[in-house]
């Protein structure tokens, strides 16, 4: 009898779950998406609301759509990469979580890769680590890595009109072990990892010449300590030196083609003490020597934000790089999402004219929920705050500012929070063809069951 009453209670707590608070099933009560006509009747007034204080928003649009932005392949398989021996992670990295459909091929990453960009709006291109190129079954190391290792990535590229991008693997390897790798003291290590660099430039280039496109290089190493460290000096003058053999002009790679970025960091899981190439280390590298420089939103302090950092750079560094992260009380790269951090990065570069100074690309990996949809969401966010900064009516803005208008120049940043901005963004997707609003959940759910749910 028990056993009865309980079974009876559950079952009715389950179909409650499925139930809305009428009682009804949550299915018809729900709708993903809009219709094209809803779309575009929204639109026409969101148009004239933005026109009164001088945004064209069809303007607006196509710029937002035009500005590319770098997909992290390895928030696709939580870093594992593609190496014939592989490498337990380490580096300070940490991939959390065990959602389902992992892709376990080159083939699967970049199916995933291809779905994920199917579903979001705008210029996209693929950021990848050296781990991820293809050997087959022979083992290549790191510091022997050539273009061909990478020829399928390119070719699949060409398929999705697509462009690449490409980092130095500085992590995960038997000669990283110790936490030094660039900065190491011993001379055949160090070497080793500068190898490592100058190959990767050189695939750089290749990717770009055979792309018509510049490839972007970014350099992160995890190199630091634990715990109290002596000489700070020492490490640092040995990063320093071992970057000047990397980007040594005789090596003849063309720098318009591979184009290099430097990119610190506070701490790091087993470097939390002392990092060598620290945010002040790679300011100074890069405005001495005149090289890109990377700022990751998570690469600093906590409560620290990056957004006015870029106006002070872009007075003395040629070029910045951004790697769009959402940091929860440390670098824990969380997928991205429309937050007041991130609409403050591109409110700093549309107001500073700058967006032909920054590139745009994502670093953050969550195994917690579906990879493909992380990266859909964490996309589909970033070309939101895009959007957002594009609509800003900076002009006016400036005009009360130069007037000593502060009372008006408050009141307007304040009231552009409530403009019907969700009606461009929608337009903004049906232009590019993808699904508007939350139309692509469903989507995304039928390509789970279907493609990830059967790996194994």
């Amino acid at each position: 009898i028990i056993f009865s009453v309980l079974s009876i209670g559950f079952s009715f707590l389950a179909r409650r779950a499925k139930m809305t608070s009428n009682g009804e099933p949550l299915t018809k009560k729900y709708k993903a998406g809009a219709e094209p006509a809803d779309v575009e009747q929204a639109y026409v007034l969101a148009k004239q609301r933005y026109l009164n204080i001088g945004i064209n928003t069809d303007t607006a649009i196509e710029k937002a759509l035009a500005i590319s932005i770098s997909l992290n392949c390895w928030q696709a398989d939580d870093v594992r990469g593609l190496e014939t021996l592989p490498q337990k992670l380490d580096g300070g990295i940490l991939a959390t979580g065990n959602y389902i459909g992992v892709p376990r091929t080159a083939a699967e990453l970049r199916q995933d890769l291809a779905k994920a960009i199917s579903l979001i709006p705008g210029s996209s291109r693929v950021n990848l680590h050296a781990s991820y190129g293809e050997s087959g079954a022979s083992a290549v190391d790191r510091d022997q890595l050539k273009p061909e290792h990478f020829s399928g990535w390119l070719k699949w590229a060409q398929s999705q009109r697509i462009c690449l991008d490409f980092n130095p693997t500085y992590f995960s390897h038997p000669k990283a072990t110790d936490g030094f790798t660039l900065a190491h003291p011993d001379d055949d290590t160090r070497n080793f990892w500068i190898r490592h660099g100058i190959a990767c430039r050189r695939i750089a280039e290749h990717i770009a010449k055979q792309q018509g496109s510049p490839c972007l290089l970014n350099w992160w190493i995890p190199d630091g300590s634990k715990d109290l460290r002596v000489d700070r000096l020492g490490p640092r003058q040995r990063l320093a030196q071992a970057y000047d053999q990397i980007f040594d002009k005789s090596l003849g790679i063309d720098p318009k083609l591979c184009v290099d970025y430097v990119e610190g960091k506070l701490f790091g899981i087993g470097s939390e003490e002392y990092v060598v190439g620290s945010a002040e280390f790679y300011t100074g590298y890069a405005i001495s020597r005149q090289v890109g420089l990377c700022l990751d939103m998570g690469h600093f302090h906590p409560t620290e934000t990056i957004h006015d950092k870029i106006a002070s750079h872009l007075l003395y560094i040629p070029r910045l790089l951004l790697h769009v992260s959402r940091p929860i009380r440390w670098d824990s790269d969380h997928v991205v999402i429309f937050n007041d951090d991130v609409r403050a990065v591109f409110q700093v570069i549309h107001r500073c004219s700058a967006w032909d100074k920054v590139s745009v690309a994502l670093d953050y990996f969550d195994a917690s929920i579906n990879r493909v949809a992380a990266h859909v969401i964490g996309t589909r966010a970033t070309r939101k705050a895009i959007l957002y900064a594009l609509l800003e009516p900076v002009e006016l803005l400036e005009q009360h500012e130069r007037a000593g208008r502060f009372t008006q120049r408050l009141a307007l940043l304040e009231e552009q929070k409530s403009m019907p901005f969700g009606a461009v963004w929608d337009m903004l997707c049906l232009r590019a063809k993808v699904p508007v609003g939350d139309a692509w959940i469903p989507e995304l759910e039928k390509y789970e069951e279907s493609v990830q749910r059967p790996r194994k």
